[in-house]
């Protein structure tokens, strides 16, 4: 059987299931009837098993244009009644933060959670903010899940208290959470929820003008306060009580299963309030294990956030008992926890000296794909600027698998702020310069939020170039679809928006040229860069992880090859290796694009084309 008729099974079985597979089908259970994305890692899994499970369950999915946009539509449709479901990582949701902040002001319809999916680590994000101040900030709740089956029930749960409150709530994961894997108990698919398909014409509420805004604002703070006494949250949080304990541990999320993990190996004993909701605090369980424990460790990833709540509550309280955490300094600030990171904490709060050493994690620096289109367009550009005498060129680049154009061999991204940001910062500083710049976009990137970009370089007449760099899909994130080309989730159709067209329409001059055509990219590229004013390139060619057929590879023959080693040092695909003063192609590695055949980067034609 499938995974996807398992997956969609209505009947009472257990599945092994990641943490985002969990959320969506908790979402299927919970009988969403719209979702929206723009996909992120760590939050793509999601997007990627409800779009194959829409078709059968009814529901529409789309991957929505950005993350504002995605948002925006998830809250239209939870107006017109149906439960709604928006997710994202968590730098999506400074992209989706207007809609979501001013959202919790009017409340919505049918019941409408989003997901934001946190990064510790920074394993694939330009920053590791704590979105749970976002919660905070908009006043809105928070729900936490440390597993896979509570990542499912709690979306669930989260879908009644919405609609409950009419308030969107946040499902809050972390990367080890969304990508955990574990036994998940199905439980029955609810049909497709609809309050009311007609939307009511409510003006004071939904038009969050100044005069309605100040009315809804003491209506929102009023319903934070009923949910935090709410005895429907109850069964999110609990308290775990250890015989002879010398104190107690409040966490919630991913961290309680580090706490877990700690005491069974460090064999001390603690108390344990669990919190499922981190915003509001949920009062009359955390007043209970306030008063059974005298002192308290807050154990948490990221920000010292519960622990400024606790602490304030404490004081509320009239400083009942005594909290330690990050304030404290006894946990880090930053990166994700270890067991032993943690377990050092508890040993120093129950006053045992510790030899547990911290694991030291060094990273290996990402490189491209053999066959990717980016690293034959790197390396031909690197090569352009440099015979038109313009290698100091400042280069702004964005988030997407091109971001690695940053690493040796190529350097060539000076600067990565934030999405779409690469043409903005580029005629920032070609306009308060004076100076020509070049800016690195991506398809998906450039749809998400390069078109407004661009529209405002080529209305301030900045003077920049810029590459489009075209793979023809979201690579970075899972191979998604991008507004570029025709697409179908089951009926429903999604047109095509070409680059070019876009750009046409902007007026901005262009041309486009193949990824793996180095001469041309080198040619156009030198052309261009002597030009004044805005003019964009696109590169295109398809990314190697798309389902393709391999039809051959390359070998090196070497009694031709010279030992200049531009392959291996410069070109820097990882099928070609040093193997004695010669090159070396793995025929199991290569993906057979052939780019590395090219003079420019085998000068005396040592690499040639082996069919299969």
């Amino acid at each position: 059987m499938s995974f996807l008729k398992n997956f969609l099974s209505d009947s009472d079985e257990v599945m092994l299931l990641l943490g985002n597979e969990a959320i969506a089908r908790g979402a299927i259970e919970a009988g969403v009837g719209f979702a929206a994305t723009y996909p992120g890692t760590p939050s793509s899994e999601v997007g990627e098993i409800l779009m194959k499970a829409a078709p059968h369950t009814g529901m529409y999915f789309q991957y929505s244009i950005n993350e504002k946009v995605a948002y925006e539509m998830a809250y239209g449709a939870s107006l017109s009644g149906k439960r709604s479901f928006v997710f994202m990582k968590h730098v999506g949701l400074n992209v989706a933060a207007d809609p979501f902040v001013t959202s919790l002001y009017t409340g919505i319809g049918g019941g409408m959670v989003v997901m934001t999916a946190d990064d510790p680590s920074m394993f694939s994000s330009q920053n590791e903010q704590d979105n749970r101040r976002y919660g905070d900030l908009a006043h809105a709740p928070i729900i936490e899940p440390s597993n896979p089956q509570e990542a499912k029930d709690f979306i669930k749960m989260a879908f009644e208290l919405s609609e409950k409150y009419s308030i969107p709530i946040m499902l809050r994961t972390t990367t080890r959470v969304s990508h955990m894997r574990a036994p998940v108990h199905l439980r029955k698919i609810q049909n497709i929820v609809e309050k009311n398909t007609d939307i009511k014409k409510e003006r004071s509420r939904y038009s969050s003008i100044p005069s309605n805004a100040r009315k809804l604002k003491p209506q929102l703070t009023h319903k934070i306060d009923l949910i935090s006494h709410d005895p429907d949250f109850d069964s999110l949080n609990r308290i775990e009580k250890s015989e002879g304990s010398a104190f107690g541990i409040i966490t919630s999320g991913v961290s309680y299963n580090y706490v877990k993990d700690a005491l069974v190996d460090s064999g001390v004993q603690a108390n344990i309030l669990k919190l499922g909701m981190t915003n509001p605090i949920p009062i009359e369980i955390t007043q209970k294990f306030m008063n059974e424990n005298s002192r308290i460790l807050v154990v948490e990833e990221l920000d010292p956030y519960l622990e400024t709540k606790i602490r304030a509550f404490n004081d509320n309280l009239g400083g009942i008992t005594k909290i330690t955490g990050k304030l404290d300094r006894i946990l880090p600030w930053s990166l994700e926890f270890s067991e032993g990171i943690v377990m050092n904490s508890i040993l120093k709060m129950a006053g045992i000296q510790s030899t547990v050493k911290e694991a030291e994690v060094r990273g290996i620096p990402p490189e491209f794909c053999p066959g990717c289109p980016h690293r034959s367009s790197f390396f031909s550009i690197k090569r352009a600027l440099r015979m038109s005498g313009a290698s100091d060129t400042i280069l702004s680049s964005d988030i997407g698998c091109y971001s690695l154009s940053y690493y040796d061999p190529y350097d060539m991204a000076d600067i990565i702020l934030d999405m779409g940001a690469s043409i903005s910062v580029g005629a920032g500083i070609s306009i308060a310069s004076g100076k020509k710049t070049v800016a690195f976009i991506g398809d998906s990137t450039f749809f998400h939020s390069g078109i407004t970009a661009i529209i405002n370089a080529k209305r301030s007449n900045a003077n920049m170039l810029i590459f489009i760099l075209d793979n023809t899909t979201t690579a970075m994130t899972g191979q998604e679809p991008t507004p570029e080309f025709p697409f179908s989730i089951g009926d429903e159709q999604f047109n095509g928006i070409g680059i070019e067209s876009i750009l046409s329409g902007i007026g901005v001059d262009h041309s486009t040229v193949d990824a793996f055509d180095e001469g041309n990219i080198i040619r156009e590229t030198i052309r261009s860069i002597k030009q004044s004013g805005l003019k964009a390139i696109i590169i295109r060619g398809p990314c190697a992880l798309l389902p393709h057929q391999k039809i051959s590879y390359f070998e090196v023959s070497p009694d031709q090859c010279s030992g200049c080693m531009n392959c291996v040092d410069n070109f820097h695909c990882p099928a070609i290796i040093r193997d004695g003063n010669v090159a070396r192609i793995d025929p199991y590695e290569c993906d057979g694009c052939g780019a590395c055949s090219e003079i420019y980067v085998c000068p005396v034609k040592a690499i040639h084309e082996v069919k299969l």
